[in-house]
């Protein structure tokens, strides 16, 4: 039983189940969102397209007909009734209910729901029509409709002097100036009417007044049809009545003119000036000259050399700091703003973007407003949308904001340079002299109206887009401590714009702020910085030449001597060059960033020019001195002495004879070439690693954020957060931050290879010299005719040439002090010298010399004749014995004696001492044999590389890009340095190029 129940149960709870599935799929194949055929295509309608009987749906957005006796609205998004019939129910769209008026009641009340009869005739519609000066009556004074509509008569009597409103549906009392000069409602002639006021013909007010808009750029002048109606009412009123709203109107009329003054020509400015110079009896607003009552303050004054004297003879009371308790980094900008019709607006901040154009965030917009931060702006602007955000003017005078010493606040008027401004159709503005500027107060971005030629309701032909401002010449004080600034200036230039296609137009505009300083002083200080070490450096330069003169065994001065001057100058004018813009940059880097109270302002860009053009010198200079010690070391003179002797005889064929003939065993040649590619191999040794160089200067620079402290603003933060403002970088503080970021990382790889790596790693050049020492060859080197240096490598044990076993205990006695030091004298470890040769002696290595490479060297010898290889051969060996037994004190016509150099020579580098009859050797403890390889010559390769790395990204503002650049120079150097020197030591040796990796 109770199994049965239970199958029933489960039997029952399936079918419940089956059925709630069906019901489901049915109501989701019902639902119209998963027809199949369902599809989101609609034809496209829009409202003028409607006829009279239809109207726009603005939800089903298509035209719909209306009902009986209706037409479509003058929106068309809505019905009306038709002329002669009533509403009896309105509800929206169609749903309106008309009925036909009565024959003996035609007429349709105002507000449509009621017929009435009319006095006179109909609108057409279908409403009641009152003649001129009547208002139409259709209820008494309680609201009751009236059977008849009456018109009414307005009084026009001296007690009334009322006309109808322009409804015509009430009296109004008429215009005051109609009053005063008609006493009447009507200006009749010859009275003068004109934008709604009536004047009187009799006063001495210009008569020919020109209502053209001028537009310079575009070559044309047309009729304003804002200037036709509002120009001489606002004039007339200004002057006659002292109307403060058409004062302020006929003001904006002139700065919508570019505040230009043409004295033959009465056009706003000109009626503005003389209005000004006709109320010179009136008082001056707040004691300022240029500002007279009921008048606007549009002009300083035409006065010549007015300019500076505004700009630059009183500073403004208040203090500026980065830093401390008492820190101001806000300029308050407050503009008054007066609409196009001369109604005072409001007092307004221009934070938020009231003057820029571009569209940002307002903490982007904002920065432009904080002190000592350069600021630049710059977007395109489609033309459609300046139409729609500016359909009429705002016109802004524009003060700063500022607390003086008892906290009292006060506004300082802010002048204005407009470059379009015209003086007599001269561009005055536009002068590299400010004493001729013309200096204005009023500004607007966008004036769309008084480019309407026929009807101020349509496209304006022509607009005027403020498409530069910038807040510029903010000067700070001379020698002020305290952070004192003169008034800043706003330069402001329009361009007009022919409207064709305002969706397919757009202007480019920008909004910009800087600070100067005037750097009269800091160039003084650099001249003489630069006259007293250009000094010096002519001095270096010539004691340079004395030594090389000397080196070379020259007493000429010739025109060789000239060009070697020169270059030395090059070289050391570079370093002049380095250590004066370095210490320009640290010192804006250093004392713009740290400083509290403002005392100094960071170099615009015009003023960087002069820095720059030092850092080109450096570079072309410092490039020139690479270049000259790359040749002169590709082109040395070396040679290798191998001091092995031949171990015994041994019985060689004799060729051509067939016979056997005792030889002597040939000295092996693998430990010269073995030697001669170790050379090759410290060529480019360098003490620092310039890959590591390149990527830590860019890891400080980017990653860490250093370059964060070049930009043109006061925060010395190593981070900024994304959504503020990115100042524009300063030049010199990139230059700052990399010449200091290179050399600090490079002397720290000098440091650490000189005290670290070179004592417990690895030291090439010291390892080189013992390398010499095992394998029995000397190196004697010339750099110069008759300088150069010498590598003593004579094997202490007599011989290299032999096997492991002998080799090791060679070793092993010398650790163990049982044979004679290495030195070249005796019982001295001296093995490096510098050599001043005899001439003589640079004579005789000269005639061997030139028979060893008569053939070019080893690259010839493929196709040379068994002869000439013999002969070469022939040379080498002589060579070798000559150096040899010049070594040995053999030729007495050619010895050499050897002597320590003194302090002064070793500082000046220069050999008192000239090898008359016997050549010179100076113990040389400084291994100083590598001025003829990269590692003796580390300070120009570093200040090269620095100056590669500066100038590049000067010209590119990119880090990332001058270090690549950087790098990849270094690396086609290396290769060039490696390359040319295998073949001159190739040549030079009679060593194979093909054995020299």
């Amino acid at each position: 039983m109770a199994t049965g129940s239970a199958g029933a149960v489960v039997a029952m709870a399936a079918w419940f189940t089956l059925s709630a599935a069906v019901v489901t799929v049915l109501l989701l194949l019902a639902l119209p969102g998963v027809s199949q055929a369902q599809t989101f295509s609609l034809p496209f309608c829009q409202p003028e397209s409607c006829d009279h009987n239809h109207y726009f749906d603005i939800s089903a957005l298509s035209c719909v007909p209306c009902g009986a006796n209706q037409r479509r609205d003058a929106r068309g998004t809505s019905c009306v009734c038709l002329p002669g019939f009533q509403m009896i129910s309105n509800d929206g769209g169609s749903a309106i209910i008309c009925k036909k008026c009565p024959e003996n009641m035609k007429g349709v009340t105002e507000d449509g729901w009621n017929c009435i009869s009319c006095p006179g005739g109909l609108t057409a519609e279908g409403k009641c029509h009152c003649p001129t000066g009547h208002i139409l009556v259709e209820r008494d004074i309680n609201g009751t409709l009236l059977s008849q509509a009456t018109c009414k008569l307005c009084d026009g009597n001296a007690d009334s002097f009322t006309i109808a409103n322009a409804l015509g549906n009430r009296c109004i009392r008429c215009e005051p100036t109609f009053v005063n000069t008609s006493k009447s409602c009507a200006c009749s002639e010859p009275n003068i009417l004109t934008g709604g006021l009536c004047f009187s013909s009799t006063g001495n007010f210009p008569p020919r007044i020109i209502s053209a808009a001028r537009y310079g750029e575009l070559g044309m002048s047309f009729t304003s049809e804002w200037f036709a109606k509002y120009l001489q009412s606002s004039a007339a009123a200004c002057w006659v009545y002292a109307n403060l709203t058409s004062c302020q109107a006929l003001g904006n009329m002139c700065v919508m003119n570019m505040n230009s003054y043409d004295s033959a020509t009465f056009d706003a400015c000109r009626l503005f000036h003389f209005i000004f110079e006709n109320t010179v009896g009136l008082r001056t607003v707040h004691s300022v000259s240029f500002w007279r009552q009921n008048l606007p303050w549009l002009f300083y004054g035409d006065q010549l050399g007015l300019a500076p004297q505004v700009l630059s003879t009183t500073p403004l009371p208040t203090n500026f700091s980065f830093k401390g308790q008492n820190q101001n980094t806000k300029l308050k900008f407050v503009a008054a703003a007066y609409d196009v019709r001369g109604n005072f607006i409001k007092w307004q901040t221009l934070e938020g973007g009231v003057l820029q154009l571009c569209p940002d965030t307002e903490t982007r917009l904002n920065a432009a407003y904080s002190f000592g931060t350069t600021y630049r702006q710059n977007c395109d602007i489609r033309i459609s949308k300046i139409l729609t955000d500016f359909p009429t003017p705002i016109f802004y005078d524009v003060y700063l904001e500022y607390t003086d010493e008892n906290q009292h606040q006060y506004i300082w008027a802010v002048p204005v340079l407009n470059l379009n401004l015209q003086y007599n159709k001269l561009f005055v503005n536009k002068d590299s002299s400010s004493g001729k500027w013309l200096l204005t107060r009023r500004i607007f971005l966008v004036d769309a109206v008084s480019g309407r030629e026929n009807d101020l309701e349509g496209h304006p032909r022509v607009i005027r887009i403020a498409t530069q401002i910038s807040l510029s010449s903010i000067h700070l004080v001379p020698n002020t401590k305290n952070g004192n600034i003169y008034p800043p200036l706003i330069t402001i230039a329009y361009n007009d714009i022919e409207i064709k296609d305002p969706n397919l137009q757009s202007v480019k505009v920008s909004f910009s702020v800087s600070y100067e300083m005037n750097q009269g002083e800091a160039h003084v200080q650099t001249d003489i910085a630069l006259g007293v070490l250009g000094g010096l450096a002519v001095l270096l330069s010539l004691l340079k030449t004395a030594g090389w003169k000397r080196r070379i065994g020259s007493p000429i001065i010739d025109l060789q001597t000239v060009m070697k001057f020169l270059i030395y100058y090059a070289g050391d004018l570079a370093n002049v060059f380095v250590i004066i813009t370095a210490g320009i940059g640290l010192y804006w880097l250093i004392f713009f960033k740290a400083q509290k109270s403002v005392s100094v302002f960071l170099p615009i860009p015009v003023q960087e020019e002069r820095f720059i053009t030092y850092v080109g010198c450096a570079f072309a200079l410092k490039a020139l001195q690479f270049l000259h010690k790359l040749i002169s070391q590709i082109t040395i003179d070396i040679f290798f002495i191998d001091w092995e002797r031949p171990k015994g005889k041994v019985l060689k064929a004799v060729e051509g004879e067939g016979g056997i003939r005792s030889a002597t065993v040939p000295v092996s040649i693998w430990r010269t070439y073995f030697i001669a590619n170790e050379w090759n191999e410290i060529q480019t040794v360098r003490k620092i690693n310039p890959l590591f160089q390149v990527l830590t200067v860019i890891f400080f620079l980017e990653v860490v954020g250093f370059k964060n402290l070049a930009l043109m603003d006061s925060s010395s933060s190593l981070s900024r957060s994304p959504s503020s403002y990115i100042a524009p970088y300063s030049r010199i503080l990139r230059y700052a931050l990399s010449i200091a970021l290179w050399l600090v990382i490079g002397i720290i790889q000098i440091m650490f290879f000189a005290v670290f790596y070179e004592r417990f790693i690895e030291d090439k050049i010291r390892q080189f010299v013992d390398l010499c020492c095992m394998s029995n060859i000397s190196v004697f080197l010339l750099s110069h005719r008759c300088f150069g240096y010498y590598i003593h490598g004579r094997s202490v044990h007599g011989h290299a040439d032999t096997n492991m076993e002998e080799m090791n205990m060679n070793l092993k006695r010398e650790a163990e002090n049982l044979c004679s030091q290495r030195g070249l004298v005796p019982n001295t470890d001296d093995q490096t010298f510098q050599i001043a040769i005899s001439s003589q002696m640079r004579q005789h290595y000269d005639r061997i010399h030139d028979t060893l490479t008569r053939k070019n060297g080893p690259a010839r010898l493929l196709s040379s004749s068994a002869s000439s290889f013999e002969q070469s051969i022939k040379a080498y060996h002589t060579m070798n014995k000559f150096l040899g037994s010049f070594i040995d004190h053999v030729h007495k016509e050619m010895d050499y004696f050897i002597k320590d150099k003194l302090l002064l020579e070793r500082i000046l580098g220069i050999e008192f001492m000239e090898p008359m009859e016997k050549s010179i050797f100076y113990n040389d403890e400084g291994y100083s044999f590598s001025n003829v390889l990269y590692y003796g010559n580390e300070a120009t390769l570093l200040i090269f590389d620095l100056l590669f790395f500066c100038v590049v990204d000067l010209a590119c503002q990119n880090f990332i890009l001058a270090a690549f650049l950087t790098y990849l120079q270094q690396e086609i150097f290396r290769f060039i340095r490696n390359t040319v020197g295998q073949r001159n030591l190739a040549s030079k040796t009679l060593v194979d190029q093909r054995f020299l990796i």
